[in-house]
């Protein structure tokens, strides 16, 4: 049975669910950060998902990628599993802009995290629920 890390659940917001991966905002407004979990139990790696498993994650972060780079303007989107806080597998998807605050190095641990408001967060999940297909199921909390 699949259970999202208790570190993800502290630190995150959720957004909503595509077929594979539960779609979480980190709890930064510097940067629109998202992170995708497969909800599949025990997966650290991204090679212990079946093939089709790997297939479909690699889809929904592509979707996602793309809906974000057009729908926040992004100058660059961040692909990235690591895993070394967190074991279980999460692919972070980090809208990025010349001007932010971390540009260009990394955005992990350079500048204090800026919470959102919860108003904040349901504009983040209306934006998306109007850009992303209809696989895309949007979280009500």
């Amino acid at each position: 049975m699949f259970a999202l890390d208790t570190r993800l659940q502290e630190d995150t917001w959720l957004i909503g669910d595509f077929p594979l991966c539960r779609l979480l905002l980190s709890n930064d407004s510097n940067y629109p950060w998202f992170i995708l979990v497969p909800r599949r139990e025990g997966i650290t790696e991204l090679f212990q998902l079946d093939d089709a498993d790997q297939q479909r994650m690699w889809a929904e972060t592509t979707a996602l990628a793309r809906v974000l780079k057009e729908s926040y303007g992004a100058d660059k989107i961040n692909v990235a599993t690591l895993g070394n806080v967190v074991s279980q597998l999460h692919m972070h998807v980090i809208v990025r802009y010349r001007a932010d605050v971390a540009w260009p190095g990394p955005v992990w641990g350079k500048h204090p995290a800026k919470p959102y408001a919860p108003a904040e967060v349901r504009a983040v999940r209306d934006r998306l629920a109007s850009a992303l297909d209809a696989s895309f199921t949007i979280s009500e909390g």
